[in-house]
């Protein structure tokens, strides 16, 4: 039992390692809506390709980004939809609340 949890928390790790840079949240808001090239990711992201190129690959080593080759082009994709229910949580109200909560012990 302990072992499991053990790897369960390992896997969660790299899902919120894979997570925590903003640029791989706007990459995986590009893709919400489906399938997208890296060419397509990069107006989008507001960076230069390589850039773009370099957080999908994080993403992918994550799991939570897969891709398949069509012609000249890499197309990308979540590997499950269920992770935008995981961004989808972290609400404005929820950020505001973890925010005062930590202002709070800074003052305490």
């Amino acid at each position: 039992m302990r072992r499991e949890r053990n790897e369960l928390n390992k896997a969660r790790a790299r899902v919120f390692s894979a997570l925590s840079d903003p640029l791989r949240l706007e990459i995986l808001e590009a893709l919400r809506r489906g399938e997208r090239c890296a060419c397509e990711v990069v107006p989008r992201a507001e960076v230069v390709q390589p850039l773009v190129s370099r957080h999908l690959g994080i993403l992918k080593s994550g799991g939570l980004v897969k891709d398949r080759k069509e012609g000249n082009k890499r197309m990308y994709s979540a590997t499950n939809p269920e992770i935008y229910e995981v961004m989808d949580a972290v609400t404005p109200e929820l950020v505001d609340a973890l925010t005062r909560r930590m202002v709070k012990q800074m003052i305490y």
